[in-house]
């Protein structure tokens, strides 16, 4: 089971509720939620993050939500306090993003409607020193290839 995998029930079903999980209506309302997003994105390109653990998510719900937006084709991984997995879903713009723990505990799981999710842009100050670090790597233009740099 990958990370963004439906959390699976702790519980066996009995035979009356076997074929599927039920379904609260939560998802629903969640999925009203990320077309709203998706209208302000497109018109302002303002962004929206949707915590998924604040959700009364009843048994079959997470399910459903997946289900519904489907899997996309690209996937990311971010190694930082613990794995955090990114995956777009098929709904271009909707990302699922799930932060995970050192011990790969779930720690939160969100939606992102973003053309990129956040956790994968560059933080402000990081930018602010790319061309020093791009610098400081590439070779001075007086040397030849292959010739070292004059000794102080």
């Amino acid at each position: 089971m990958s990370g963004l995998d439906p959390i699976a029930s702790q519980s066996s079903p009995g035979p009356a509720c076997a074929k599927a999980p039920r379904d609260h209506g939560h998802a629903l309302s969640i999925l009203h939620q990320i077309r709203h997003a998706l209208g302000i994105l497109i018109e302002t390109g303002e962004e929206t993050r949707i915590d998924l653990n604040a959700m009364p998510f009843g048994p079959g719900d997470l399910e459903r939500l997946t289900d519904v937006l489907g899997r996309g084709e690209v996937q990311a991984s971010v190694e930082a306090l613990g794995p955090t997995l990114i995956q777009e879903t098929a709904i271009p713009g909707v990302w699922l993003v799930d932060y995970r723990g050192t011990e790969d505990q779930r720690l939160t799981l969100h939606i992102e409607i973003a053309l990129t999710p956040e956790i994968l842009r560059p933080r402000p100050e990081d930018l602010a020193e790319s061309i020093a670090t791009l610098d400081s790597r590439m070779p001075r233009r007086d040397l030849e290839p292959g010739d070292s740099p004059p000794t102080s």
